[in-house]
């Protein structure tokens, strides 16, 4: 048997966090970051794991058992279960998935740092699915819910707009390259959020699912055919204020960067990972100085 390799995209939701989970339209982009899976047959009886991250240093290993997928050894063992329910469920989809008593040597490889929360899982996830020959969206959903927008991005190599109806995914490329594409940049925050934690409270509030589905749905499509950076971050700005309702927290700018001269607009789970900034290059000093050093142009990340 030959090695086998796979790659996916990291991904960036730019409209519709939370909405998205109720049937928003969404707009997100691949990213020109992302996560190889290389599986090398191996004589025995085990299933070796190694993990990489982008400066190619070791950051979880494993021996699980082909026949029952016990775990022999790890270097941590949330992530090898979780990494186990992910194994199981792609058996449960294709039966002949690692049945043959085949052993592997799989290593993964990050190209983006884990902590910058573009697709650590949804990228892993996609390439099990790609070897398995298993649907990565309901691998996604029975093994950790969600979405499914990353999976989309996974997948794709252009925009996307992505759509849940009647708990289907409808994923329609788009060209999304406006001319003011320059003056578009992704800070990071500096800390991770929980998803988990945000979806759960963003479920805990009470609200008019259809008016919100609604109104970020046509937000989307107005961003999307936005002629001018103006038209676009007055688009930014009216989509923050909608989920800052919703959500009962203020917007990120209120909270952090109130004298910036520029439009914020937060990205995922709120409050952490990138937020997407209108400026310039010179006018990204202002995050830099305070510590905010991880700054990525729009054409740099858009793959």
């Amino acid at each position: 048997m030959m090695q086998k390799e796979f790659y996916s995209n990291g991904k960036l939701l730019l409209s519709g966090e939370y909405a998205i989970l109720d049937g928003a339209l969404g707009l997100a982009i691949p990213t020109s970051y992302g996560q190889s899976l290389k599986a090398k047959p191996i004589d025995g009886n085990l299933l070796l794991w190694h993990s990489f991250d982008e400066n190619q240093k070791e950051w979880f290993s494993a021996e699980i058992n082909m026949k029952d997928f016990s775990i022999k050894t790890t270097s941590d063992e949330v992530i090898c279960n979780t990494l186990i329910k992910l194994l199981t469920e792609a058996r449960a989809q294709n039966p002949l998935f690692l049945s043959d008593g085949d052993a592997f040597h799989v290593e993964t490889h990050l190209s983006f740092p884990r902590s910058w929360g573009l697709g650590t899982s949804s990228t892993l996830i996609n390439n099990l699915a790609q070897w398995a020959r298993a649907d990565a969206y309901d691998l996604l959903a029975n093994a950790f819910g969600g979405s499914g927008y990353d999976i989309a991005c996974a997948q794709h190599n252009s925009p996307i707009t992505y759509q849940l109806k009647n708990g289907e995914p409808h994923v329609t490329e788009v060209d999304f390259g406006p001319d003011f594409k320059d003056n578009l940049f992704f800070v990071h925050l500096n800390q991770k959020q929980s998803s988990k934690q945000a979806i759960a409270n963003y479920r805990e509030k009470a609200f008019d699912k259809s008016v919100l589905v609604s109104e970020i749905s046509t937000l989307t499509k107005k961003m999307i055919s936005a002629r001018s950076l103006a038209e676009f971050e007055l688009l930014m700005e009216a989509h923050e204020a909608l989920l800052a309702g919703i959500l009962e927290v203020a917007p990120i700018k209120q909270l952090r960067f109130s004298d910036y001269p520029g439009v914020i607009k937060s990205l995922g789970a709120w409050g952490g990972d990138f937020v997407l900034v209108t400026g310039d290059s010179k006018s990204m000093d202002y995050f830099k100085q305070k510590g905010y050093t991880t700054i990525i142009s729009y054409p740099k990340m858009a793959l």
